[in-house]
């Protein structure tokens, strides 16, 4: 064989293997096209799982919370009902009892004026 041949045969080589590469490129690319789109799919669906989860997470905590502040007030009323009562203040149903009360008593006295007219 002879060095022009021989050049030849190893050019149709180099050029065979860069197609090869190229083709090889292209196969990649198209797999990775392919495969990415059903990963991010998946990673799509993973991420409503995850969402929803969270959305649970976050509505638990948020009952807890209104569970812990409504105790709380609750507890914070019964204090300050009880401090008022050691200081001798009297609560708004004690008060309004006491208004109907005078309004009853005030009824009565009105029947027992002597009508002038």
């Amino acid at each position: 064989m002879s060095t022009q041949e021989e050049g030849k045969k190893l050019q149709d080589e180099i050029k065979d293997s860069a197609h090869r590469v190229w083709l090889a490129g292209l196969g990649a690319l198209a797999a990775a096209s392919e495969e990415g789109g059903k990963i991010f799919q998946q990673l799509v669906e993973r991420g409503k799982e995850i969402e929803s989860r969270g959305k649970e997470e976050v509505d638990k905590a948020k009952v807890k919370a209104s569970d812990v502040m409504s105790e709380a007030g609750n507890k914070f009323d019964e204090v300050l009902t009880s401090a008022l009562h050691r200081l001798g203040v009297p609560t708004r149903d004690e008060i309004h009892k006491l208004v109907e009360r005078v309004e009853e008593l005030t009824a009565k006295v009105e029947q027992l004026k002597p009508k002038v007219g």
